[in-house]
Order: structure tokens, then sequence, then C-alpha cells
């Protein structure tokens, strides 16, 4: 039986992984009572009484979650931003070329970012295949449903004295230094940061990743890149798909309450949208944080998501 712990259980996070991994008879779950849920003694014991270890905390809250192991058993899957571009730390999506096999053996993993999970996704492939060039400045857009903000915003949304102010769209990030960028061109293998704008809707999970580019900006074609990501994506949790779009539309919340990921992509031959949809809080969060452990521990990496046909 693997002993796991989940130290932040009580954010958004934290409570999906929570209740995903309650009923699975595989796990045995390490619970700390309310009042010792912060207590710092209580906590190292916790840790370092896991197998594995997940961190649903803020970023210095991570860090000091990591320097209270003492021994070198215990497996951490950090769901922060503290460790996802550190040396030592794989990154947690395993569709990537050679990633999965690093998770794997890995003692310490970075669960990606929501907002990078869908733009590494469009883009990798296409560095790696030299199809995007590394030196390229791309712009990014991401839909949003508002329980990626946490406990607050959600809270915040399902005010009814808020319902008519936080009705519309709203764009946050606008100093362009959102956490997600320095994962995304690092993992992407970019030069330059993104031009990057999340977008937040009154809407509870799901989420929409889209990139515009110019036939200038690529050394193929539309068909080219296509052609990448069939043969790229041919696992169950990333799946690329032709003629997706809702009769001329695409929902932001088409992948609500699932763990998987569609990529498709759109326009012709000058002007080319990649579009990436999944949830938030599933392949974005909680889903990717749990098929992370699976690789670990040697299972399908599916068991317990939800996955589409």
């Amino acid at each position: 039986m693997t002993k796991v712990f989940i130290d932040g259980s009580a954010g958004t996070t934290g409570l999906r992984i929570y209740e995903r991994l309650d009923k699975r008879k595989d796990i045995e779950l390490i619970r700390l009572s309310e009042e010792k849920r912060k207590d710092l003694n209580a906590r190292k014991k916790a840790l370092n009484l896991a197998d594995i270890a997940f961190l649903c905390l803020p970023d210095e809250a991570a860090k000091q979650a990591v320097s209270l192991i003492d021994n070198d058993k215990t497996v951490i899957i950090d769901t922060s931003t503290a460790h996802r571009t550190a040396q030592g730390w794989a990154y947690g999506f395993p569709e990537l070329a050679g990633i999965r096999e690093i998770i794997k053996h890995s003692k310490r993993i970075a669960n990606p970012g929501c907002h990078a999970s869908g733009f590494i996704s469009l883009i990798k492939p296409l560095t790696e295949r030299g199809l995007l060039p590394k030196d390229a400045v791309l712009s990014a857009f991401s839909l949003t449903g508002y329980s990626g903000g946490g406990k607050k915003m959600i809270a915040d949304y399902e005010n009814e004295e808020n319902k008519k102010a936080l009705l519309a769209p709203r764009s946050y990030g606008i100093s362009q230094t959102h956490k997600h960028l320095p994962e995304m061109s690092k993992i992407c293998g970019l030069d330059k940061l993104p031009l990057f704008t999340p977008i937040v809707s009154s809407y509870y999970s799901g989420m929409e990743v889209v990139i515009t580019l110019a036939k200038e900006q690529i050394n193929g074609g539309f068909e080219d890149i296509k052609n990448i990501y069939r043969s790229y994506y041919t696992g169950k949790t990333v799946k690329y798909r032709e003629n997706t779009d809702e009769g001329g539309f695409l929902s932001a919340s088409a992948f609500s309450g699932r763990d998987d990921m569609e990529i498709s992509v759109f326009g012709n031959d000058d002007r080319i949208m990649l579009v990436s949809r999944f949830d938030n809080l599933g392949k974005g969060a909680s889903g990717a944080a749990i098929q992370n452990m699976n690789i670990v521990l040697g299972i399908p990496e599916t068991t317990g998501l939800n996955i589409g046909e």
C-alpha cells in the first residue's frame, strides 16, 4: 500500500487530489487533523512517512516543505511554481519526448502550470522538430474558468452580489510578468518570453490556450504542423484532433471535469491558429499530478483519471 501525504490539502488543487485518492484502494492517505495541518513538526513527520508527497502550497511554503524531508525515499510532486525551472527537478509533462522515463525515476517532480501546459503542448513539438525557430517572438492568450484562482476567486464568482460585475471576461497578468512565463520559454527552448494574456471568465472550469502564427514565422506550412502533432501525440492523455469546432465556435469549458487534453489546428497556410483545450483543474493541475504519481508507481498512468474517447 502506497502511503501518500498531501501538504496543503485544504486548497483547490489539494482538495481535488484528496477527493480522488480517497477512493483508491491502492493508496493509504496520511491525514493530519485541522489543528495539526499547519504544525511544522506534524508536517515534517508526515512528509517523511510518505512514499509520495504532494505539495499544494504557495511557493515559499513548498520550498520549506522540501527542506523538511530528511530521507531519500519520499517522492515529491510539487504543484506550486517553486521548482518548475529548478535544476534537479523533473518537469511533469510526460507526453513530451523523453520526459516520461525521467519522471518514472525521479524523486522530485514539478507539476506544470495550467496555462503553461497548454502553451507547451502546442509549441514544444514545433521547436523540437525545427519547424519553429527558437528565437521566435510568440503571442498567446488563455481562457480559464474561475476555479483556477483558488478559494477566494471561487467565492467571489459564486457570490450572487458579484454576479453582474463579474459576468464579462477579465484579462489579468497585465504587467506581462505572469508566473508561468519562465517555464513556457525554458521547456520549449525559446530564447524569449512569449507575450501572454490570461483571461478569466464566469464559468467554473476549463481552459483554452490559443497561439496564432503567420507563415513567415515557421519553417514549413499548415499541414506540416498537423503532421507533427499527429506523430507526437499518440497516447490517451494528449490527443490531436481535426474538425473539433462547434459550428464555428470553440468552447473553453468543453473539457471541464476531464483529465485529458485536445490539440487542434485551424486556419490556412498564411494564418494559423493553434489551440489546446483541457481542464485547468484536471490536466492543468490535480489530474496531471495524479498521472505523474501513477508513472512513478509503475501502474497505468490513466488510473483514477477521467479520460474521454
